[in-house]
């Protein structure tokens, strides 16, 4: 659930369709009340009518001819009587008494109000030759209408109250109706809704995709500048972008390869005149720092191009490449060991991956005495990994200091120092080439004594 929230597809999706249905539903409330409203009122307007229609029939009789009258309601669905008093009934209705003081005048008593638990006066056919049986139904609410005639008499009205008017049945107010209409127009939204976030996040994953393509090749193709002005910027932006690290990067690579082939001969003569020294021990001292000075030259030519190959990529053996280096440290007198097989082949850079590989079996040679190497296959498909480590049987490094030791020229006080040899470019070069392959390089100390490095590259399922 968490991964599904983590997308700006999946986010812009549920809130264009949490605000279109809190649009959609509000419009209904509101349209549903205005119905209710409206019918409402007419309903107040019918029962105004037909109170209007009793009251002038009863001012137009005689007082002997209003019980006929009164009875005769009944067919409009009204029980009629008349009353001494209002009986301290609490007033309520206001629009339908301000109706009815509207169209019978404002010199009658016109009270509304509210009575629980009715009984119904209903007549019932009853056998031939006899009167019809009454009978007394019994109903929740009933609305009483108190009218004054105009010979003071008071008239009581009692007719039942339809229960919300303008609501529809099994459905509480204000709710929409669960149509089908409704359900086309959710799925609808719902489908519009999507589509715009798939829309919206499109560009994004584009720059992201393309961000992680240029961290491993700065030569990618630039981004089609496309689409609306801010994504047209955008892309613009990130192409300017690419363009100066690529110049950039060319430029220190230049500057390093110029600087290398130049220092070559003067280094070369220095050699030559260091071999007339006549002492052998200042002669020996200063071959060994013309050695340094000429290695650091190389590492940092190296250092460059591991940030910067221009090799091609192709189908490598995994396990063929990885013999063939500890089959070369073996030859060079080195303790290297090899365990496990893939029998995988990844997309690399023959001799990059060769030179990350031989750094990492120096580094565990030179610093803890032996190397032991070990490649295993981890998972399937798009998730298939390579993972070769390489054990030494040093002394381990500082826990704080494991991931400083990727810095360039940074060296450890101790076993590796400047005396063994070393320029602190080696675990620096190597862990370049590795993230120019998708990979990643993790130094861990071993449960068991020694440095244990841990090189992971993405697989060919």
């Amino acid at each position: 659930m968490k991964r599904f929230f983590d997308s700006v597809a999946n986010r812009v999706f549920l809130i264009l369709l949490a605000g279109v249905l809190v649009a959609a539903g509000t419009t209904s409330w509101l349209a549903d009340n205005e119905r209710r409203n409206a019918f409402r009122e007419l309903y107040d307007f019918r029962i105004a009518e037909r109170v209007e229609q009793i009251v002038l029939s009863l001012d137009g009789v005689s007082p002997d001819m209003r019980e006929t009258v009164l009875q005769a309601s009944e067919n409009f669905g009204l029980e009629a009587s008349l009353a001494k008093d209002t009986e301290n009934v609490v007033p309520e209705n206001a629009s339908l008494a301000a109706l009815l003081t509207k169209r019978l005048g404002t010199n009658r008593q016109i009270v509304v109000s509210k009575q629980i638990g009715c009984n119904w006066r209903l007549d019932r056919p009853g056998p031939p030759g006899s009167p019809p049986q009454r009978e007394r139904p019994r109903f929740d609410e009933c609305q009483v209408i108190y009218v004054s005639l105009l010979d003071g008499s008071l008239l009581k009205l009692k007719l039942r109250m339809m229960r919300d008017p303008g609501g529809l049945r099994g459905r509480p107010p204000g709710l929409p109706s669960l149509s089908p209409y409704f359900a086309l127009f959710l799925v609808l939204i719902g489908l519009l809704a999507y589509i715009v976030a798939k829309m919206t996040a499109r560009p994004i994953r584009r720059l992201a995709e393309a961000a992680s393509a240029l961290g491993r090749d700065i030569d990618r193709p630039p981004l089609t500048a496309a689409g609306p002005t801010e994504i047209r910027q955008a892309a613009n932006a990130f192409n300017a972008m690419q363009a100066r690290i690529k110049r950039q990067i060319q430029h220190r690579t230049h500057m390093l390869a110029a600087i290398t082939h130049d220092l070559q001969t003067p280094l070369t003569r220095l050699r030559l005149r260091f071999e007339k020294v006549s002492d052998l021990d200042l002669r020996h001292k200063l071959i060994e720092d013309l050695a340094v000075m000429q290695g650091m030259v190389r590492e940092g030519l190296d250092l460059a191009r591991s940030m910067d190959s221009a090799e091609a990529m192709q189908l490598l053996d995994i396990d063929s490449l990885l013999d063939s280096v500890c089959a070369d440290a073996a030859d060079a007198g080195q303790d290297v060991t090899l365990s496990g097989q893939t029998r995988a082949s990844i997309m690399a850079q023959p001799n990059a991956l060769r030179r990350c590989l031989t750094n990492l079996v120096d580094n565990a040679v030179k610093y803890g005495r032996f190397a032991r190497l070990e490649i295993t296959r981890e998972g399937v498909g798009d998730q298939c990994y390579i993972v070769i480590t390489v054990r030494d049987g040093g002394a381990g490094i500082p826990e704080d200091q494991l991931a400083a030791v990727f810095e360039p020229f940074f060296r450890l006080e101790t076993s590796r120092s400047r005396d063994t040899g070393g320029t602190g470019l080696g675990l620096t070069i190597a862990r370049n080439i590795a993230e120019n392959h998708r990979g990643k390089l993790v130094l861990r100390n071993h449960l068991e004594g020694g440095l244990e490095v841990v090189l992971k590259l993405p697989g060919n399922g």
